[in-house]
């Protein structure tokens, strides 16, 4: 396995020593493109850094659209699939994946298009739309596309990490030094020394904000119980055990999924039968799952009626979470000076 992690380090390095010594093989939209990555496969925190990002650069007055692979969707498409016009969600989660689907759905006035060919998907976003700046999910390995902004989001276990297959590390950790700034999940000082390890020169940092939970299309409403099942398919699912405990929830029992699972009936009578042995009535995901999750959860029994296929006596909800990038202020500056000034530029890769 170690050879084969070296192996792999030494193709992705050259992989983009390649694209760093033929600029012309990268292509170039006519807006601004801010690309949001990571280093390591999985569970870095991304998704909600670009929702964070769309949402600031509305307040600037740009109209951003995000622009996605569209990882595990159930339907693939050659072409561009397009999850939102800014006004309405208009594909399931089936022809969007779920990242695209919740950042559809939590993102009024922002377009939100899956394509393999994300230049492709920026030149419609541009035409259809009027979309200023592009926003690229999990792109710092996307080196076909040229960008204006960098940013990497990282951890101190990322530093640790092995290339795969014997770790999660997609590029050795000397790629860093190619984002513009990396953002971070946790203090401002964890975050310089990180940034300083990598050679990068600015770091910024993300919270994640909790909202109060809420019931799931197809569920009862949930008041305020506060014994739950808490359960999930994503990539580290202890960061959402544990910010149910930090809000004062009684876990009673955990369940886990592989990340971007597709649940069944039979996952959800599970789910239920586990809620009930807990002697919890409130069965708790992410908003991530929850998009995977609604089309089973509740199914017609007869026209006008639903019956619950986890139990009539299990409700179902959700925990909204929000990132913000800080100090905000500060963000926003450097932000915007750097599109105006990158925009037309060559960037180094």
């Amino acid at each position: 396995m170690s050879a084969l992690s070296a192996i792999y380090g030494r193709v992705a390095s050259f992989r983009r020593s390649w694209y760093e010594g033929h600029p012309s093989a990268r292509r170039r939209l006519a807006t601004p493109v801010i690309s949001v990555g990571n280093l390591v496969v999985g569970g870095s925190g991304k998704t909600p850094v670009v929702a964070a990002i769309a949402r600031l650069l509305l307040t600037m007055g740009e109209r951003p659209a995000i622009l996605s692979r569209g990882y595990a969707r159930r339907q693939g498409s050659d072409g561009v699939v397009v999850v939102s016009d800014g006004a309405s969600v208009l594909v399931d989660v089936g022809a969007s994946g779920d990242e695209p689907q919740m950042l559809a759905r939590a993102l009024p006035g922002v377009a939100m298009l899956v394509a393999a060919d994300r230049y492709l998907a920026g030149r419609v976003a541009a035409q259809r739309f009027g979309s200023t700046v592009m926003v690229l999910d999990d792109a710092f390995q996307h080196l076909q596309l040229e960008r204006t902004v960098d940013l990497l989001v990282v951890s101190a276990a990322d530093l640790g990490a092995q290339m795969l297959p014997s770790g999660p590390l997609r590029e050795p950790l000397t790629a860093a030094r190619r984002a513009d700034a990396v953002l971070v999940y946790g203090d401002p000082v964890e975050a310089q020394q990180i940034a300083g390890t990598l050679g990068v020169p600015t770091s910024f940092t993300v919270t994640n904000q909790y909202g109060a939970i809420r019931a799931i299309a197809g569920s009862p409403a949930t008041p305020g119980d506060r014994r739950v099942l808490a359960f999930a398919g994503i990539a580290r699912p202890g960061r959402f055990f544990a910010a149910l405990r930090d809000r004062g929830h009684d876990v009673a029992g955990e369940l886990t999924f592989r990340d971007h699972h597709w649940f069944t009936r039979a996952d959800v009578a599970r789910i239920g039968a586990a809620a009930r042995a807990a002697q919890a009535n409130l069965v708790v995901t992410t908003e991530k799952d929850a998009v995977r999750l609604e089309g089973v959860i509740g199914v017609p029994k007869v026209p006008g009626v639903l019956e619950l296929a986890g139990g009539a006596d299990v409700r179902w909800g959700v925990l909204p979470m929000e990132a913000t990038i800080e100090p905000a202020g500060s963000f926003a500056t450097w932000l915007q000076s750097r599109l105006r000034s990158g925009a037309g530029e060559e960037r180094r890769g």
